[in-house]
């Protein structure tokens, strides 16, 4: 069972090939942690993630094929992936949903159908396999379920707004679900990082605040360990989001034409 300072044994992660997720995963080795399943779309990706999370220290590491956009599977996947766990470890003890999709153009220059696919991807898809994952944990009485947002769902600019808007109904969803499951000896926990320098933002420009995998990993684990209910990577943005809230949209403008 997850301790509360957030040591779990036995660790799912949807979206295996994310930069962040890695680091989450190398952070929690680190720590103690030995079982993992990791599930994403490109098995190559997969298979060299778990070999690196072995060579680090984990002593059972499972892979698993999952497409964020193949909703109608994600029920009997997520299924899976428990029985794989247990299989392995025992109970899950903590899941993460790290996968996620940024646009490529600003929204006049994407096409509808790129638009539509980077909103599955981050909305629908997430809740999706974020309900099996916690209809999972709830039904073993145990678990925390950390969700990868972003301070983009504050307020999102053109340049990517289909992602700011699908991580905006994200962070309403997280935290319905949270209300959902009091009782019930699940944790929900929204991670929500400014610009991170991984392989999904590498052709896109630099944005105040901006930080790594390893930061965000080693905010995470301090908010796991405070129970923290929102993590802010920096902490600093904490700060930031009302104001970035509450900007004149003037103000707003310019800043959103700048980057």
């Amino acid at each position: 069972m997850t301790s509360p300072l957030g040591h779990p044994r036995t660790v799912l992660i949807l979206g295996g090939g994310s930069d962040i997720a890695f680091a989450i995963a190398r952070a929690l080795i680190a720590r103690g942690t030995g079982a993992f399943v990791l599930a994403g779309r490109h098995p190559d990706v997969i298979e060299a993630r778990a070999a690196a999370l072995r060579a680090a220290g984990a002593t059972a590491v499972e892979v698993a094929a999952f497409d964020a956009e193949q909703i109608d599977a994600h029920e009997a996947i997520v299924a899976q992936a428990f029985q794989r766990a247990r299989a392995i470890s025992g109970d899950v003890d903590l899941a993460l949903i790290a996968f996620g999709l940024i646009d490529e153009a600003s929204v006049l220059d994407e096409t509808p159908a790129a638009a539509g696919h980077v909103a599955m991807v981050n909305f629908a898809g997430a809740v999706s396999s974020g309900l099996a994952v916690a209809q999972q944990l709830s039904a073993q009485g145990h678990g925390t379920l950390v969700v990868l947002s972003s301070l983009a769902g504050q307020r999102s600019r053109p340049s990517i707004l289909p992602y700011g808007a699908a991580k905006a109904g994200l962070d309403a969803f997280t935290s319905g679900l949270e209300e959902a499951l009091r009782g019930s000896g699940v944790r929900v926990v929204s991670v929500r990082p400014g610009w991170v320098r991984t392989r999904m933002t590498a052709n896109r420009r630099s944005a105040p605040f901006a930080t790594s995998p390893e930061r965000v990993a080693s905010d995470v684990l301090r908010g796991l360990d405070r129970g923290d209910r929102v993590v802010w990577t920096p902490r600093l943005l904490r700060l930031v989001a009302p104001i970035l809230r509450l900007m004149p949209r003037g103000v707003f403008r310019l800043l959103a034409r700048s980057r």
